[in-house]
C-alpha cells in the first residue's frame, strides 16, 4: 500500500501503533493529526477564492453550482447543498449535489457506483447543465471515475468546471478544470479512511465556497443573516431579534415590521432604515445585486 501514489491510500507512520492504544491516547492521535487540516486548507485559499468567483457568476447568470461526489465526498456535497436554503433562503436548486449511487447512497454505502463511469455523464445530462452553471467534483483520492466522467461532461456542455481533491492529480487533468482545490492533508489515522482528515478539509473547503459566495450576493449584512427563512421557532427568533439590533426597536415592532416585509429580514431593514414600502425596497435591493451595504447607509450595530 506504501507504492501507492495517492496521498489518501498511504499508511501514516505517526499511528501505525494505534490498535495498542489506550482511548486517551487514541484521542490525542487523532486530534493531532487533524490540527494539520486548517493549514492545507489555508494552502489553498487562492483557489477555494477562484471558486468562490465562478460561483458568484454563475448565480448571478441565473445557473447553479452542482457538486458531484461520491461516498464521503458525495454525502458531503449533498450537506451543504441542504443547508444553503435556511441558512441563505436560496431556492433549493442553486446548490445542487449528486452522489453515486443516488439517494440511497446517503445512508447506506453505495461503494461501487464509483465506478460506473457513463452515470456521472448521466446525471449532468439529466440535470441539462449549461455553461451558466459551476459543476465541482469532489474526490478525496481524485481518481474516482464517476466524478471525472460528470466534469469531462459537464465542460462539454459548456459549464465551468472544478476539483476539489485531498490527493495531488494528474496534470492534464488540472489543466482541463477552471479550477483545481487541493488541501493534501496527508496519509489517513486509518489507512484509506477518508472520513476523517480528508472529510474535515472538504467539509471546511465547501463550506467557505458557498457561504463566501452567498456573502457576495449580499445574504449578510456585516456578519448578519438577513436573508434566512424562518421556517422554525429558532430561525422566527433570530429574524425577530436581528431586526430588533439594526432597527434599534422591540420585539412587537421588529414583528410589525417583519410581516410588512412578507418576513424578509433583508426587506424589513430596507424598508425601515429608507422609510420606503416594501415594492421600493425590492426595486433598490435589486439595482445593487441585493447587498444591503449599497443601500442602508452606514454600517450595521457592532458587535457587543
Amino acid at each position: 500500500m506504501s507504492l501507492d501514489p495517492r496521498e489518501t491510500e498511504r499508511r501514516n507512520p505517526r499511528t501505525a501503533e494505534i490498535d495498542l492504544a489506550g482511548p486517551l491516547e487514541i484521542v490525542d492521535l487523532i486530534n493531532a493529526e487533524d490540527r494539520s487540516v486548517p493549514d492545507a486548507v489555508a494552502g489553498q485559499r487562492e483557489a477555494i477564492a477562484r471558486a468562490i468567483e465562478i460561483a458568484e457568476q454563475s448565480f448571478r447568470a441565473g445557473g447553479r453550482l452542482i457538486y458531484v461526489g461520491a461516498g464521503t465526498s458525495g454525502r458531503l456535497g449533498v450537506l451543504d447543498a441542504s443547508e444553503i436554503p435556511p441558512t441563505f433562503g436560496a431556492p433549493p436548486e442553486l446548490v445542487q449535489g449528486i452522489i453515486a449511487g443516488g439517494p440511497p447512497a446517503l445512508t447506506r454505502s453505495q461503494e461501487g457506483a464509483e465506478d460506473v463511469v457513463e452515470n456521472g455523464a448521466k446525471e449532468i445530462d439529466a440535470r441539462e447543465v449549461g455553461p451558466n452553471d459551476f459543476v465541482l467534483g469532489i474526490a478525496a483520492s481524485g481518481t474516482t471515475p464517476y466524478v471525472r466522467a460528470a466534469l469531462v461532461r459537464a465542460r462539454e456542455r459548456g459549464a465551468k468546471t472544478g476539483i476539489l481533491s485531498c490527493s495531488n492529480i494528474p496534470g492534464d487533468f488540472t489543466a482541463e478544470v477552471d479550477v483545481a482545490i487541493l488541501p493534501i492533508v496527508g496519509p489517513e489515522v486509518v489507512t484509506g479512511s477518508t472520513r476523517m482528515k480528508a472529510g474535515t478539509a472538504t467539509k471546511l473547503v465547501l463550506n467557505t465556497i458557498t457561504t463566501g459566495a452567498m456573502i457576495r450576493l449580499g445574504k449578510t449584512f456585516g456578519n448578519l443573516m438577513v436573508d434566512l427563512r424562518a421556517t422554525n421557532d429558532k430561525l422566527r427568533d433570530r429574524s425577530e431579534r436581528i431586526v430588533m439590533e439594526v432597527c434599534v426597536v422591540t420585539r412587537e415592532a421588529a414583528r410589525e415590521i417583519l410581516h410588512a416585509a412578507g418576513g424578509s429580514v433583508k426587506l424589513a431593514i430596507v424598508m425601515h432604515k429608507l422609510g420606503v414600502s416594501r415594492p421600493d425596497a425590492e426595486r433598490a435591493l435589486e439595482q445593487v445585486g441585493g447587498v444591503i451595504r449599497k443601500v442602508v447607509p452606514g454600517p450595521p450595530p457592532p458587535v457587543a
